[in-house]
């Protein structure tokens, strides 16, 4: 029985980069064995094992043979006598298929050092075609590697694009569309990977009501990049990528949030931000108390205070994107404005002795005196 590292974890190491996950491969062993020796099973398609004491995944080597369609169709074979050449041959790309043994000496049977150095994103082989999850992982992997000069191979980038042609991605379900997404906006260049569905047709199979949205160099794609360079939350990056007045359609953001199984907090911070950002950006310097609270009220800021600031983030990306500017001090500015309002509740307009809608009136007209004095002290 042989241990090896496998995966990521290998590949971020040559690539002197975090390693934030060990996955192991086991070589001549078996579910018995391994149970035998503290091991505990967790797998349900295949034998895979927690270490008694590490935690880490531990995977019996295994082959694989297409059962079906999509990514789930599979028959898997794990018995001792698999190979780690075997079991490496079945992964995505190259630079995902190579291993580490104890002493550190790596296993790369297909060459992923030659394409680290190449900068490739290449698949392993034709039985890549066989998993359409795959055309997904290899897009997000290359928003993730795309600031390290990486690119996908063009051979791969046919073969994907040939699974897109005889409807291999049409067998992805929303959840797992929905799930590679959300992880490929968090990466650094995340436009990369609707780029890269773009170029092998899978946008319009997979997520075609977003397609308008994603024009090469629109306000959105922009917007994208600068929140990616902000390091804004994947809320925020989906919101910002709907800026385009072109564009925009309530009813497209709805269906596509229907077919993906979206989240609603996506949906309502797109559309917020969609029908609010203009009215901040323009003239931001200039508003007036009544206009803040105008603001504040419309977009539910009283309430929603942590969903306003994420608002304020995605403003700020589209204002960049169009040339203009809503600064960090600005931000600051108006969230102490809305701090201030919070500060004025109804209760100290009841303890003066207003009733029914009066206190209403009340309210609002003391934050517009206390808003508009704190902005005189800044002009």
């Amino acid at each position: 029985m042989k241990f090896f590292l496998v995966g990521g974890a290998v590949r971020d190491k040559l690539l002197n980069l975090p390693v934030k996950d060990h996955d192991w491969v086991v070589v001549g062993s078996s579910p018995e064995q391994m149970t035998r020796q503290g091991f505990q099973p967790v797998g349900q398609d295949f034998p895979v094992f927690l270490h008694p004491d590490t935690k880490e995944e531990y995977a019996l080597a295994r082959t694989e043979r297409k059962s079906g369609h999509g990514y789930s169709g599979f028959v898997f074979h794990t018995t001792p006598d698999v190979t780690l050449e075997e079991d490496l041959i079945r992964r995505d790309l190259t630079i995902n298929a190579m291993a580490e043994d104890e002493h550190g000496t790596v296993y790369d049977p297909y060459g992923g050092q030659n394409d680290l150095k190449d900068k490739l994103l290449r698949h392993v082989s034709p039985a890549f075609q066989e998993d359409p999850l795959r055309i997904l992982r290899v897009a997000r992997f290359a928003a993730r590697f795309y600031h390290l000069g990486f690119r996908v191979a063009s051979e791969t980038l046919e073969l994907m694009t040939s699974m897109v042609d005889r409807g291999e991605a049409s067998y992805l379900v929303p959840e797992r569309v929905w799930q590679e997404t959300m992880r490929a906006l968090s990466e650094p260049a995340p436009e990369i990977y609707f780029e890269v569905l773009s170029a092998c047709h899978a946008m319009n199979v997979v997520m075609p009501e977003w397609v308008p949205f994603l024009e090469k160099d629109s306000t959105g794609i922009k917007a994208l990049r600068t929140a990616a360079a902000k390091k804004a939350s994947c809320d925020v990056r989906f919101a910002v990528t709907f800026a385009s007045e072109k564009n925009f359609s309530k009813d497209l953001l709805t269906a596509l949030v229907r077919r993906l199984k979206a989240p609603s907090q996506f949906s309502e911070l797109a559309n917020l931000t969609f029908q609010h950002s203009g009215y901040l950006i323009e003239h931001a310097e200039d508003k007036t108390a009544e206009q803040w609270l105008t603001l504040f009220e419309n977009t539910d800021a009283f309430r929603r205070k942590e969903r306003f600031e994420d608002f304020l983030k995605a403003s700020s990306c589209i204002a960049k994107a169009q040339g203009k500017t809503l600064s960090e001090s600005h931000q600051g500015r108006i969230k102490s404005l809305l701090a201030l309002c919070l500060s004025i509740n109804a209760k100290g307009i009841v303890a003066q002795g207003f009733t029914g809608k009066a206190v209403g009136q009340e309210l609002r007209k003391v934050r517009v005196l206390r808003m508009q004095e704190q902005l005189d002290c800044h002009s």
